[in-house]
């Protein structure tokens, strides 16, 4: 299973929160201080929000969400392969779940995730609220 991850900053999380609930018709799989994650069917897509009252509106990064390290690891080579340069970042915790990713960054800074979810995870600090690409 993939999908495409979508992650986006927003200025009052529970206006998103029910905005994207009636939008997607699928409540958030995940709730936490300042973030909220949903796993939309249709279409294949993670849609993740973090408030931001300073940046509401604004795209946070892009993802695609894989279903192992395997796949993040072939990712990483072919995007090696044609020089992207890709950050691989293997057992992190960040955006509440414990992952393996790698990275890539379009000509633009916007960077994007292959990632695989291996556990939740719980905040720890303040700080486990930002996502690793920020």
């Amino acid at each position: 299973m993939s999908r495409l991850q979508l992650a986006l900053n927003v200025s009052n999380l529970d206006e998103a929160i029910s905005f994207y609930s009636r939008t997607f018709a699928t409540p958030p799989a995940k709730i936490r201080d300042g973030y909220a994650n949903f796993e939309v069917a249709d279409p294949p897509l993670k849609l993740v929000l973090f408030e931001k009252a300073d940046a509401g509106g604004t795209l946070n990064h892009l993802g695609v969400e894989v279903s192992s390290t395997a796949e993040v690891t072939d990712f990483a080579s072919r995007a090696a392969d044609a020089g992207l340069e890709p950050t691989e970042v293997a057992n992190t915790t960040c955006c509440f779940a414990e992952q393996d990713k790698t990275y890539v960054t379009d000509p633009d800074d916007l960077a994007w995730e292959v990632y695989v979810v291996l556990a939740d995870a719980q905040p720890s600090a303040p700080s486990d609220q930002v996502c690793c690409a920020d």
